[in-house]
């Protein structure tokens, strides 16, 4: 029986279309196509040949897998028929053609046709061919066309989906790390939905600033702190903080000149979301401030990171090599009489004046607190009359 030749011009304009639209190579749509049409096959020739729908109504099993002659090969049936297995098809601009490699024999009993020739049709293709032989026979259905055209729509629109979803994921995961900016969508109870452009992303409550009210439609910065591409879902899963002190640093980084070229370089962060930061700066330059680098001239610099956060506040300090005078920066603004380092326990006590130990400590011991961990030593604040006090008993 002569195959129908299948058009595929239309095929091919959509596929180069897609190439020119999103990117995504003919070659891997075809490669594709192929894989799906193959499947396709089978399931036609199954349908065509081997069902009988009484018997599938009476008795449905699964597909038999019984042993040929060779014991390592293995042979799927339906109903008695030998499956089709090694299938090719082969697309051009001009059709769409299916080839099966058959085993040549003498003679091909009915349910033996989808994987034998016989001897007589195989010299119609090779007068070479004899017994044993394994040909390759053009077996296109009459109507793969209307196959095809489906199947090709399909995997087209499969296709497209699967490649916008990884184009996405790699621009985010390439984001990790970093800020962006987006548009806060809505508010649910598991964390804010951020409107990234092409895809969304989350805010989880525990990366949320617990202070802050974020509104729908307003514009916002955060940190992407994690990319997943999951199976199954239709974009991947983009996790955003605004609570992260790394989210500080990269306002100041993206903010501030002299640390993307690397002159100024911030140490340490401790962090208080919503409320206070500290934050340590080192210049490697002798004649540049690293202060002053960070909060420019009248606060042009540092005051819209505040504004970023909603007026969290913001102490910049001088990092030091040296135990007490970092320390005492930490401490700042409070004046400092005197310090003891306890190198052992890595405890320091600090000496403030009676009237200034309420900022020394801070509101809450917040003052004191963010300095114990920005410097990583335990600081005792003690006040002049308490050590007086002390030196008496």
């Amino acid at each position: 029986m002569k195959s129908e030749k299948i058009s595929s011009k239309e095929l091919f304009n959509a596929i180069d279309q897609i190439y020119e639209e999103k990117g995504i190579t003919r070659e891997y749509l075809i490669d594709s196509l192929k894989s799906a049409l193959k499947v396709a096959y089978k399931r036609d020739f199954i349908n065509t040949h081997c069902l009988d729908e009484r018997e599938e109504r009476k008795n449905s099993k699964e597909d038999d897998l019984v042993k040929g002659n060779n014991a390592e090969e293995k042979k799927e049936t339906k109903n008695g028929y030998l499956i089709p297995q090694d299938i090719d098809v082969d697309i051009t601009e001009q059709a769409i053609k299916v080839y099966c490699v058959k085993e040549v024999v003498e003679e091909v009993s009915e349910k033996e046709q989808g994987v034998k020739i016989s001897l007589e049709d195989a010299k119609k293709i090779s007068k070479k061919v004899k017994v044993g032989d394994l040909v390759k026979v053009e077996v296109t259905p009459k109507n793969f066309g209307r196959i095809a055209a489906s199947t090709g729509k399909n995997i087209l629109i499969q296709k497209i989906n699967e490649a916008e979803k990884n184009l996405v994921y790699t621009q985010y995961a390439d984001k990790v790390g970093q800020i962006i900016s987006g548009t806060v969508q809505k508010t649910e109870k598991y964390g804010i939905i951020v409107d990234l452009g092409r895809v969304e992303a989350l805010i989880p409550a525990t990366e949320q600033i617990k202070t802050e009210k974020l509104q729908p439609h307003q514009k916002i910065k955060a940190l992407v702190t994690n990319v997943v591409n999951e199976t199954g879902i239709s974009s991947p899963k983009i996790t955003l903080s605004r609570k992260s002190e790394n989210f500080v640093r990269k306002l100041f980084e993206n903010e501030v000149p002299e640390i993307m070229d690397g002159i100024v370089e911030i140490k340490d962060i401790a962090r208080e979301a919503g409320s206070r930061t500290k934050l340590s700066v080192w210049s490697n330059d002798e004649n540049i401030d690293p202060v002053g680098s960070l909060v420019g001239k009248k606060g042009m610099r540092i005051q819209p990171i505040i504004d970023e956060l909603n007026g969290e506040k913001i102490d910049v300090i001088p990092y030091s090599e040296d135990i007490p005078s970092y320390i005492i920066n930490a401490i700042s603004p409070a004046p400092i009489l005197a310090i003891d380092i306890n190198d052992e326990e890595k405890i320091a006590t600090v000496v403030v004046p009676d009237d200034a130990l309420v900022f020394a400590i801070g509101a809450g011991g917040q003052n004191v607190r963010l300095a114990a961990k920005l410097t990583g030593w335990k600081i005792d604040i003690k006040t002049e009359t308490q050590i007086k006090e002390t030196v008496v008993e």
